[in-house]
């Protein structure tokens, strides 16, 4: 069982004008995928208090951080900047499958600008604020993440198959 945490990226979800029914989304399907959620937290769309609390989990080695939000084209949004800001490495083929299979459901997609990458040994990845499209992308990419997880904690060696 990996331990993964959740940023939700929403002004109004912050000042408590609209619930966050991402992150508890994202909550729900971990928790079934036997993921333990270990942090939740919805902040302002401000870059450097992303940066910061995606520092501070990853400092705490969780594995798994997942942001909801903030991956479009508002002013607002800063959730991709943020994450750049942090990460060592970048992680584009996380984000190309997200963008690719998202665009088999709505040509929508392609406005995304998500991103992921790796801090130490968390993984990060920028998902969309709507609870449908977090819920799509997570049936598609959870099941291989286990894998890379592995990988990323030197829990397994071997990426080809047999």
């Amino acid at each position: 069982m990996f331990k993964a945490a959740i940023i939700t990226a929403s002004d109004k979800g912050y000042k408590g004008l609209r619930e966050d029914l991402s992150g508890s989304c994202i909550k729900k399907i971990l928790e079934e995928a036997n993921y333990e959620v270990v942090s939740i937290d919805v902040l302002p769309d401000e870059r450097n208090l992303i940066a910061d609390k995606l520092i501070e989990l990853s400092d705490k080695k969780i594995p798994l951080i997942f942001t909801t939000g903030g991956t479009g084209f508002s002013p607002r949004d800063n959730t991709p900047e943020a994450t750049r800001d942090i990460i060592e490495k970048e992680t584009p083929g996380i984000s190309e499958a997200i963008r690719t299979y998202s665009l088999k459901i709505t040509p929508r997609a392609m406005l995304s600008r998500a991103t992921s990458g790796i801090r130490k040994q968390s993984l990060i990845i920028n998902l969309p604020g709507s609870p449908k499209a977090v819920k799509e992308c997570l049936d598609y990419i959870l099941p291989t993440l286990d894998h890379g997880l592995k990988i990323m904690l030197n829990l397994d060696s071997e990426c080809a198959r047999k």
